[in-house]
């Protein structure tokens, strides 16, 4: 299958694994990538990790600041691609480019569509507490993941199993069911199925306020919230006038009193009363420091029982 042409459009860490499959199965004859973006304290301009991929493996790399011009439409038909397949490149492709590839348009999107449209749907599949979540490649049109659906897989969430953790189980799916669909509309044995708008929720990019917890929720929120912003950006509470922020913990069978009071601290975390009940902190971050256990937090910082968080 390697006389199949596919130019590939990605960018983050999501997307690499799926074009080492792709690269792997048939011939991508390019890659397109955001732009370089400045990025730390020192705003050094870094390369996407799909443009290092795409260079450590030889693939004709092609980073425009606009997709949307003559100059792009034109270097894209040269590249007379048999499919286009897009994994988390970060821009909505308009209908002049979707009509460029001989078969097909593809896109590898991080769920059970029509569940979860939109740029955050990992995140979002975790914060609202979901049992599952999965994979959808879907034959691309000019909607924000409306196309029609080629192929799905699903994969568990449990119930302490953080964003970065369905990350890495989606990104071994995603790799494996691009070559699958590919395969199938080759072969002619793929069925297109229309989704069901009724049924859609949109997955928004995360807002600031949603790193801020609120001790005043319930127990099961505030879990999902710690867990679903695991590894990135992360949720913090104030103490002592400073950013404590929260990465795991879980819920106590118990009943506490203010929202926010330290109940009780010792080797097993920091108990804090929530909107119905009691959440422990298993690992936290002082500001400038690294990530501890709570034990470690505790040997150094006077947080006592009747203490209060988020103030």
């Amino acid at each position: 299958m390697k006389e199949t042409r596919i130019v590939f459009f990605g960018t983050p860490e999501f997307a690499l694994q799926t074009l080492d499959s792709l690269h792997k199965s048939f011939t991508v004859a390019a890659v397109v990538t955001q732009p370089d973006r400045p990025s730390g304290r020192g705003k050094k301009m870094l390369p996407s990790p799909v443009k290092l991929r795409a260079q450590a493996l030889g693939i004709p790399l092609f980073q425009p600041t606009r997709i949307r011009t003559a100059e792009f439409a034109a270097w894209l038909q040269s590249m007379s691609p048999d499919f286009l397949v897009t994994v988390a490149y970060g821009k909505i492709l308009p209908a002049q480019i979707l009509a460029v590839p001989r078969i097909s348009p593809l896109n590898v999107h991080a769920s059970l569509l029509p569940r979860w449209r939109g740029a955050a749907p990992i995140h979002r599949a975790v914060l609202a507490g979901d049992c599952e979540s999965g994979i959808t490649i879907i034959q691309m049109d000019e909607g924000m993941d409306t196309g029609e659906i080629i192929l799905q897989g699903s994969v568990p969430i449990g119930y302490d199993e953080t964003t970065g953790d369905l990350h890495d189980k989606l990104t071994d799916l995603g790799a494996k069911l691009i070559v699958e669909a590919v395969t199938a509309i080759l072969a002619g044995t793929a069925k297109k199925v229309v989704q069901d708008d009724s049924l859609a929720t949109l997955a928004p990019p995360l807002t600031r306020e949603e790193e801020i917890l609120d001790w005043c929720a319930k127990t099961s929120v505030i879990h999902n919230q710690v867990r679903g912003m695991n590894p990135w950006p992360g949720v913090y509470t104030w103490f002592k006038g400073e950013r404590l922020k929260i990465w795991a913990g879980r819920p106590v069978h118990s009943t506490g009193a203010n929202c926010g009071q330290v109940l009780a601290t010792g080797k097993e975390g920091i108990f804090v009363c929530t909107g119905d009940g009691v959440y422990c902190i298993s690992l936290l971050q002082p500001p400038g420091k690294k990530i501890m256990d709570a034990a470690v937090f505790l040997r150094g910082n006077l947080l006592i029982p009747g203490a209060m968080l988020g103030k």
